[in-house]
């Protein structure tokens, strides 16, 4: 059984003594840091220009994925708070510690804030676009050269897992990545094993994985010092640190609700049919009087989205706080949304989600596009990398590197550290860099 006071561990990498929460500088506590050097950070900033749903939108009222984690941010910290208030009640000990409901609303919105910091552009495809290359493209060569872990890390390349590698790679002259706390880095952790066996059981835990094996020991370290319990210590899985599940359910209330309000603005769901939806999920919070008063087709959508989120919010807490002891014992085996009483109301707004937005001619064509700009620049790059570390790079190849940050190139022992260097790069892009360097890669832009 996972116990709080080790789960809230405000240690960081490089620290040799505990960091006592009653020890904390109350008017910057080190979970307010952690969400402070995210925001800082470069990766986050990229998130402006990434996409959430709709790609490279000419509109200026759809969510990119900076805004989308800014909201998530924002619910997960009221989702923190309000658990973590009944927690100090339940856990006495945790206040003669120091520790205030505050403490959690700030790890659940650290972490909430940079959930998608390590997703590549054009959004989900750009994972896909990633892995493809390297299971049925170009990348496929690579295979015989990685162990079976390595490979598979490419094949199913995974946002949360280049997430984690940014918050704590060490780079020159920097150990420990953002040097976040490990509660923090733990409650990131929504998927905590390696990328094989993939998806052994049904259990949420191993429906993605969470590192890269470049990350192996960073992971190990973050885990073991937080008492997470093992699944399988063969394979390197653990249970979930337990206020990744607030995370994931602030991130499955935003992306549900404020995606589908998205779909709406844009008239790609029709207004009559998606208000019609809302309203069956907010219909015992709904003050009708005020709703017929908004003339606004915009006013209405966004006051039944914050009713929404509100009504979720209140179903999240309840459900965390009444299987608590399963979570501290690895036992709650899905998302705190998948046993929501709304999950109906829920899987309705997904399904027409998926039809009217998802595969929308827009998202499709941005889609395509990704898969293309990608999976170019991923064969460019990697060459010449490679040509370069073997000695028989052409002067096209060496053109090429320059091009790369010097971080990126370094002249690296492994192949798999080679190609990893590159997919960070290409992870870290906006997508309209993206689409430039694409353009000036194959001659299209000078």
């Amino acid at each position: 059984m996972m116990n709080w006071e080790q789960l809230l561990s405000l240690k960081r990498f490089g620290d040799t003594e505990k960091r006592p929460r009653i020890a904390q500088d109350e008017t910057r506590l080190g979970f307010d840091v952690d969400f402070d050097r995210i925001i800082f950070s470069e990766a986050f900033r990229s998130l402006q220009d990434k996409t959430q749903v709709i790609p490279l939108s000419e509109t200026d009222f759809v969510h990119t994925r900076l805004t989308h984690s800014l909201e998530v941010s924002v619910v997960g910290r009221t989702l923190g708070r309000r658990v973590g208030k009944i927690l100090l009640e339940r856990h006495p000990n945790l206040a003669t510690l120091g520790y205030t409901f505050n403490d959690f609303g700030a790890i659940v919105a650290a972490a909430s804030v940079m959930h998608d910091i390590g997703n590549p552009p054009f959004g989900h495809s750009g994972e896909k676009a990633i892995g493809e290359y390297f299971k049925s493209g170009n990348g496929k060569k690579y295979k015989d050269e990685l162990s079976a872990k390595e490979y598979q890390d490419l094949v199913d390349f995974e946002g949360n897992a280049n997430g984690f590698k940014i918050l704590t790679e060490n780079r020159e002259g920097i150990s420990g990545g953002l040097r976040l706390s490990y509660a923090t880095l733990g409650a990131f952790l929504k998927y905590p094993k390696e990328s094989l066996p993939k998806k052994p059981t049904n259990h949420i835990v191993d429906k993605k994985y969470g590192f890269f094996q470049s990350e192996k020991e960073a992971f190990l370290d973050v885990v073991t010092d937080l008492g997470m319990t093992p699944k399988s210590k063969e394979n390197n899985s653990f249970y979930r640190h337990p206020l990744a599940y607030l995370v994931e359910a602030a991130d499955d209330i935003c992306y549900t609700i404020i995606d589908f309000e998205d779909g709406i603005n844009l008239e790609l769901v029709e207004e009559e049919f998606a208000l019609e939806y809302l309203i069956k999920l907010v219909k015992d919070t709904i003050d009708i009087k005020k709703y017929h008063s908004l003339q606004h087709k915009k006013d209405r959508v966004s006051y039944l989205r914050a009713l929404a989120i509100g009504v979720l919010i209140n179903d999240a807490v309840d459900i965390f706080l009444a299987n608590e002891d399963k979570i501290l014992a690895g036992n709650f085996e899905r998302s705190l949304l998948d046993k929501c009483k709304y999950e109906a109301q829920i899987n309705d707004i997904i399904k027409l989600s998926i039809s009217k937005i998802y595969q929308s001619k827009e998202v499709v064509e941005k889609e395509v596009a990704g898969y293309r700009i990608i999976g170019d620049m991923l064969d460019i790059f990697i060459t010449a990398l490679n040509n370069d570390y073997n000695g028989i790079a052409s002067n096209y190849d060496s053109l090429i590197l320059k091009m790369l940050p010097e971080e990126y190139k370094s002249n690296i022992a492994t192949v798999y550290q080679r190609i990893m260097n590159i997919c960070s790069y290409i992870s870290g892009m906006s997508d309209s860099f993206a689409i430039r360097i694409h353009k000036k890669l194959t001659g299209n832009s000078i």
